[in-house]
């Protein structure tokens, strides 16, 4: 299965278009995905910190995907890192 992750905050500065395409296996789980995050992200992104990734967010349109979830049927994630503010 094809993914879609629509790149959003930090996860900006390491690509330079707005989403990737990852593989993911047919059937698949959430935590799946992030595995998969995390193996592109330490062969394409120099300097990225897989700490991150740990605390990062994943979410379809309706709601925020928790590691057993199965994956979204339209194959679109948003990738939500985490925020800090005042």
């Amino acid at each position: 299965m094809r993914v879609t992750l629509a790149l959003f905050g930090a996860y900006r500065r390491f690509h330079d278009g707005d989403s990737i395409e990852l593989a993911c296996p047919e059937g698949g789980r959430v935590a799946d995905l992030r595995r998969a995050l995390g193996e592109y992200a330490a062969a394409h992104w120099p300097g990225f910190d897989p700490a991150l990734l740990a605390r990062t967010a994943l979410a379809s349109e309706e709601a925020v995907l928790r590691d057993g979830d199965p994956m979204p049927a339209d194959g679109r994630v948003a990738i939500l890192p985490p925020v800090s503010g005042g």
